[in-house]
C-alpha cells in the first residue's frame, strides 16, 4: 500500500534508478530490462523517453499551459486560441495530452514513454513524440509493430492507444499492467482531490468543480478493455 505522497508524485522512495535519470518500481524495471533485451534481438532499439515524473514537473507543464507559455493542441494536434475557451473548456483540452498534476500515470513508477532509439536518430526529421511517428512510415512504426505482438509477454499493454473521448492516442506509452492496477486501485477521488487543494495549480477552483468528471474520464481506466 503505497503512500498518498507517493501515489501523487510527490515522493519516489518506492521506486529505484532503472537507467541514468529514469526510476520505476523494482518489478517493473526488470520486465523492462527482459523486454528491452528481445526487442534488441528483434533489430529494436527499445529505449524510455521517460518514466517517473514527479508532482512538480506536471504542474510546472501544467501551468505553462494554462498561461498560454506553451501550446494547447485539439485532438488533431492542432493549436487551439486559449482566448477564445471557457475555463472548463481549456482544462478539457489540456487533460487531452497532459495528466492532472498528482494523477498522471508517470507518477506511480509503473508507466513510461519509450521510442526506437536507433531508428529515429537515423531519421533526418526532429523527432516531436507524436502519433505520426509511430504509424507506417514513421521511424518508429516498427516499434509499434513488435509492441503489439509482444508487450504482453512482459506484463505491458498501452492504455493510450486508441482514442476514446478521454487522453489523445500515445502509442509510445507502456503501463506495467499488475502494478498500474495497484496504483490505480488506491488513488481514490478524495485522495486526488485533498491533492489539488495542497498544489499551487491554476485553474483551481475550474479542476475542482469538474473533478469526478475527469476522474471518470481521464484517470479510472479499464484496464481489460485496453489490454492487447
Amino acid at each position: 500500500m503505497l503512500s498518498q505522497l507517493q501515489l501523487t508524485g510527490r515522493d519516489r522512495s518506492h521506486l529505484i534508478e532503472w537507467r541514468p535519470g529514469h526510476w520505476l518500481q523494482p518489478e517493473v524495471a526488470q520486465a523492462m530490462e527482459h523486454m528491452s533485451q528481445a526487442a534488441h534481438h528483434a533489430g529494436i532499439d527499445l529505449q524510455p523517453v521517460s518514466t517517473y515524473r514527479d508532482c512538480q514537473r506536471q504542474l510546472a507543464i501544467w501551468n505553462s499551459k494554462w498561461l498560454g507559455q506553451r501550446p494547447i493542441l485539439d485532438i488533431n494536434s492542432r493549436p487551439l486560441d486559449i482566448n477564445q475557451l471557457s475555463e472548463q473548456q481549456k482544462l478539457l483540452a489540456i487533460l487531452t495530452w497532459s495528466a492532472l498534476p498528482g494523477a498522471s500515470r508517470h507518477h506511480w513508477g509503473t508507466d513510461l514513454d519509450v521510442y526506437d532509439a536507433d531508428a529515429v536518430n537515423n531519421c533526418p526529421e526532429k523527432f516531436q513524440l507524436i502519433p505520426q511517428e509511430y504509424a507506417q512510415g514513421g521511424p518508429c512504426h516498427n516499434l509499434a509493430c513488435w509492441l503489439d505482438n509482444n508487450a504482453q509477454h512482459f506484463g505491458f499493454f498501452r492504455p493510450y492507444q486508441h482514442y476514446s473521448g478521454g487522453v489523445a492516442a500515445e502509442p509510445w506509452h507502456l503501463s506495467h499492467k499488475a502494478c498500474a492496477q495497484k496504483m490505480q486501485s488506491q488513488l481514490s477521488l478524495a485522495t486526488l482531490q485533498q491533492c489539488i487543494e495542497e498544489l499551487d495549480i491554476l485553474g483551481k477552483e475550474a479542476i475542482l468543480a469538474n473533478l469526478p468528471e475527469i476522474y471518470r474520464r481521464f484517470i479510472q481506466l479499464d484496464t481489460e478493455a485496453n489490454h492487447p
